[in-house]
């Protein structure tokens, strides 16, 4: 399968049935040597150029040096993550701010403790139109989704800050067939793919996209990516989670500094049965590395006002089903 066919509920249902996949995306069939703390870290997806930060700490030796010994394993279901580290099964996991909240408040105790892409990378994309020059001018014009609420919900913030009538959006469920939709004109945006990832491989088939920022036109400057844990293992490992975090900014701070370099540990890293494109990948990581950067704050720190706008947000456009306390919902270690 080319990656530019690559279809994120395609992966799901071929994944195998058991909770992890131990030999997909693990860092190591190592055992743990004495004095080592195992962590398990979730993996949002499969691994991509957004994790070369891990597999640069891991390889430049930061999580040895810590006293770690770190298994990166992509789930067998990505939706299952966070439940997954909640009951233990898992120490650490990649997620996002916005499900982090509607999880808490479904009373699954899981916490931020880092943010790692600090600015949305699911954006409104459309092909180069005469037509469609802004949100507002999707009223008339079909808007692929994959089947999630929550991306309709930010696509009507966008038109309605933009002086439109989201009332007037027609939406097509197309799960996570989002490229094809693109290409065939099946629909003429969609919401749901990443700047770094549906946007490259769109433009590299030839497309002309143009992505709207959510963050200007109403919805919170979300940050993307954040690391979880859940409060049990804050109390039980929290010495480890914070030597992951140190070692994980090293990783980035090596990144940053030697992005071909970290890049290719990624590459040499990559799954058999799902393979990376270089250029693709070397692409995605330009666009991340600014993302990611806390400026003069560490790496990974959070904002309680962020928090708070975010849960307001989702609150008002009933995505939440119980309060969320800003507080509660993230750690600065």
């Amino acid at each position: 399968m080319k990656l530019t066919l690559w279809n994120k509920k395609a992966w799901l249902s071929i994944a195998l049935a058991a909770v992890l996949i131990g030999t997909a995306g693990c860092s190591s069939d190592k055992k743990s040597e004495p004095g080592e703390t195992e962590l398990t870290v979730l993996l949002d997806w499969y691994p991509n150029a957004v994790h070369t930060f891990m597999y640069a700490a891991e390889e430049q030796g930061f999580y040895k040096e810590a006293g770690l010994k770190v298994n990166l394993v992509t789930p067998a279901d990505t939706n299952d993550a966070l439940k997954l580290v909640a009951t233990g099964k898992a120490d650490l996991a990649l997620s996002y701010q916005m499900q982090v909240a509607i999880a808490r408040s479904e009373q699954i105790p899981i916490v931020s403790v880092g943010a790692i892409v600090r600015h949305p990378l699911n954006q409104l994309m459309v092909l180069d139109s005469e037509q469609i020059k802004s949100p507002k001018d999707l009223v008339g014009h079909k808007v692929g989704y994959p089947s999630i609420p929550l991306d309709q919900a930010i696509v009507n913030t966008m038109v309605k800050a933009d002086g439109g009538d989201p009332a007037k959006l027609t939406y097509t469920d197309v799960s996570w067939d989002l490229i094809p939709a693109m290409t065939t004109h099946r629909v003429d945006s969609i919401i749901g793919g990443y700047i770094n990832h549906e946007k490259l491989l769109l433009e590299k088939d030839g497309a002309k996209v143009t992505a709207f920022d959510p963050a200007k036109y109403g919805v919170p400057d979300y940050y993307e990516l954040v690391l979880t844990a859940s409060e049990d293992g804050l109390k039980n490992k929290m010495d480890a989670i914070k030597k992951f975090v140190a070692a994980s900014a090293k990783g980035q701070a090596y990144t940053q500094e030697h992005p071909e370099e970290a890049l290719q540990l990624l590459l040499d890293k990559q799954n058999a049965e799902f393979p990376l494109d270089p250029e693709i990948e070397k692409n995605s990581l330009n666009i991340l590395l600014p993302l990611m950067d806390a400026g003069a704050e560490p790496f990974g720190s959070q904002s309680e006002q962020s928090w708070s706008t975010v849960i307001n947000w989702l609150t008002e456009h009933g995505q939440l089903t119980k309060e969320v306390k800003p507080l509660d919902a993230f750690r600065n270690l």
